[in-house]
């Protein structure tokens, strides 16, 4: 973040990874669009989402956010070897314009 002006964006470098244990909830509903939208921009068709294990809410946020998007093929809990029930693995496809 630039410290002169806190206001600044802060950029990330878009990976097929997203961690979201600095997140609220409630931060998620752009969060995640946005990120699948920079994700096919890049051609990343299978993303990991880190929600960590928890009480569950930002897993079921995330889950929720993902049923409603129509670019998401898929999307299921990572396997042991990819963080378990901590993490969602999904699948992308681009789809076409209206």
């Amino acid at each position: 973040m630039d410290q002169e002006n806190p206001e600044e964006p802060v950029r990330y470098q878009i990976s097929n990874e997203l961690d979201l244990h600095t997140f609220l909830p409630n931060e998620l509903g752009e969060l995640i669009p946005d990120y699948i939208g920079l994700c096919l921009e890049k051609n990343i068709i299978r993303i990991r989402i880190i929600h960590g294990k928890g009480i569950g809410t930002l897993r079921e946020t995330v889950h929720s956010l993902l049923k409603e998007d129509r670019r998401v093929l898929s999307f299921e809990l990572a396997g042991q070897d990819e963080g378990g029930w901590g993490a969602t693995i999904v699948c992308l496809t681009h789809v076409p314009s209206i």
